[in-house]
């Protein structure tokens, strides 16, 4: 009895590993699949076509005003038109920061000659990551700052974008009206639009590559 049990679950086991080959096989190698969008903070995908209802109320990342390491202005009218990945951390990390730093390098360098993809990197310590502080971290990680901006700012701001427009912490963090320290390892993922279109662990190698793959979905997208 026990035989026929494990040989069952066996098999089963198979079929979920095929299941799922199948299904990776489906979301990343057909040229004809979109991104969904992504309108609440518990990271709900949403398939919504040009002709649906809801398309003009899909959330948007509202107007943000910001100094990068070189000292220079960057609002939403630098990403205009363009495809972004949005990340948080803060340059005294020792945990998740250096991988997700080293990670934004690595997509730094895969679309270091595009111009329509942008890396935004936005301190949660503002208070102590002055400009001179992100242009030596800058300098120290080999970022380009024509592609890659390291961002400071009023820290209420930088949290409000955070928590309430890119969803980067978690549900519970949405609802938290204070600046609880934000510490996430997210990659957000904005296209053309300033649509959020996906969200990745940016300490993991496997889903920096899937970045890039969904980079290449949205380049093709109007």
């Amino acid at each position: 009895m026990r035989s026929n049990y494990l040989y069952f679950v066996f098999l089963f086991s198979i079929y979920a590993c095929t299941n799922n080959t199948q299904l990776s096989s489906m979301n990343y190698n057909d040229t004809t699949a979109s991104l969904p969008f992504f309108n609440q903070p518990d990271w709900t995908p949403e398939w919504i076509g040009v002709s649906d209802t809801g398309y003009k109320k899909i959330h948007t990342i509202p107007a943000f005003s910001f100094i990068d390491q070189n000292g220079n202005l960057i609002t939403e009218k630098t990403v205009q038109g363009k495809i972004y990945v949005a990340n948080f951390f803060f340059t005294k990390c020792r945990s998740i920061c250096p991988k997700m730093t080293s990670n934004m390098f690595q997509l730094q360098e895969v679309f270091k000659m595009d111009t329509s993809i942008i890396l935004l990197s936005h301190s949660v310590t503002p208070e102590t990551d002055s400009v001179s502080i992100l242009r030596k971290y800058a300098l120290d990680n080999k970022v380009e700052a024509s592609k890659w901006h390291l961002l400071t700012g009023d820290k209420k701001e930088i949290y409000r974008l955070a928590k309430q427009q890119y969803f980067a912490g978690d549900t519970v963090g949405y609802y938290q009206s204070g600046n609880e320290f934000l510490h996430t390892e997210n990659f957000i993922l904005v296209d053309k639009h300033r649509r959020i279109r996906g969200v990745y662990n940016g300490t993991l190698l496997v889903e920096i590559d899937r970045i890039k793959q969904d980079i290449n979905l949205l380049k093709k997208e109007d």
